[in-house]
């Protein structure tokens, strides 16, 4: 039998073993997933699609009315593309590979604020690049930029941001993303700015996108999608904006691979781009389960967690219990039936576990009084 890739192997699995569905009975802290239905305008748009025989190939990059609504709806970012230069791709990570593969060469390395989404890291060596864990401040989860200037060699061709941030919840400062465009600039690195989270900042201060500042825009790949503030993950919808030289081969990547997303969604995605009260309920919804979330984990001795800024995690130090992430995620499972997601699964998540709020109050509330009396049993 021929050899296959031979770094097939070491790219891992991130999160899977513990993202796998548990038992009824177990109360689930770890699915990145909104538990909202897909808003009905958005499914009956599917539909009249579907009747109205959209089944056929069609423009690569996407319908010209959806890129249209894309760069329209990037305006209320600052962020301004034309709409030849957006790209709708097969969900986020689609994109993001798009952009690694564009940009970067083999061995070039690049700067992942850590701990970090395990994607990320898998993605850069599917490309054979190197992927750079900077570790970020404890305390709140943002930038150390003594370690980030540190970290920069001769090698060194990007940055990716990733705020709101999964799995910290951290919301970079203005000044901190402007500090980020300004390195860049000095050291002449593309930024890939993974928005995803954007619709889900909850802290006074606002999410701000690097392309919208003028040091930032020519050398800063947008990437963002429908998954979460839609509840549409399963629809498998992302976006691509950046530099006209960058979003060619960009193009070139999608014409050879995926061809286009399917016909029949770009209506929808189309739509779901319109709405506002349904966007607005989620976000409402997810503000109001982290208020809970962490004046009930606050409670429970042994757990630290800074408040969450932005999308639904909460990233919690678990020291003082005296437990590793690993065990503290498997005995949590097996002794009270709580399911999340350690830390170390990523560099530099030593001692952490991700807690989602993509769920309901009920649960949280049952979640937290389960781990409690867990930990008032076990810890002396």
């Amino acid at each position: 039998m021929p050899e296959i890739n031979r770094s097939i192997n070491s790219l891992g699995s991130g999160f899977a073993a513990f993202l796998t569905p548990p038992p009824e009975d177990v109360i689930r802290f770890t699915v990145g997933q909104p538990d909202f239905r897909t808003p009905e305008p958005v499914v009956d748009a599917a539909k009249l699609a579907l009747d109205s025989g959209l089944h056929g190939y069609t423009r690569s990059q996407g319908s010209i009315e959806l890129c249209k609504a894309v760069a329209n709806h990037l305006q209320k970012y600052d962020v301004s593309y034309s709409h030849e230069d957006v790209l709708v791709a097969p969900g986020c990570k689609q994109a993001l590979l798009y952009a690694m593969m564009v940009c970067l060469n083999p061995e070039d390395e690049v700067l992942l604020l850590a701990p970090a989404w395990p994607s990320y890291d898998a993605m850069l060596k599917l490309v054979h690049a190197k992927p750079v864990h900077v570790k970020v401040h404890r305390h709140d989860y943002h930038p150390d930029f003594e370690a980030i200037e540190q970290a920069i060699t001769p090698k060194t061709k990007a940055i990716i941001l990733n705020s709101p941030n999964n799995p910290t919840g951290a919301v970079y400062f203005p000044d901190e993303i402007k500090r980020i465009v300004n390195i860049a600039q000095r050291h002449d690195l593309w930024i890939f700015d993974d928005m995803i989270y954007a619709d889900l900042v909850y802290s006074d201060h606002p999410y701000l996108s690097p392309a919208s500042l003028p040091q930032g825009k020519n050398r800063t790949v947008t990437i963002g999608g429908w998954s979460k503030i839609w509840a549409m993950t399963g629809w498998r919808l992302g976006w691509i904006a950046g530099p006209g030289v960058v979003m060619e081969g960009v193009k070139t990547c999608q014409a050879n691979s995926a061809s286009h997303v399917p016909t029949f969604l770009m209506p929808p995605a189309e739509v779901a781009l319109s709405l506002i009260e349904e966007p607005r309920q989620m976000f409402q919804d997810f503000e109001k389960r982290r208020r809970v979330f962490h004046e009930l984990l606050s409670e429970i001795p042994g757990l630290k967690a800074p408040m969450p800024e932005g999308a639904f995690y909460i990233l919690v130090d678990i020291s003082e219990t005296g437990m590793d992430d690993i065990t503290f995620a498997n005995r949590l499972l097996e002794e009270a039936r709580v399911q999340v997601i350690p830390g170390s699964l990523m560099p530099h998540g030593e001692n952490l576990v991700r807690m989602s709020y993509a769920t309901s109050i009920e649960n949280i509330t049952e979640g937290c009084k389960r781990i409690r009396k867990w930990l008032e049993l076990i810890m002396p």
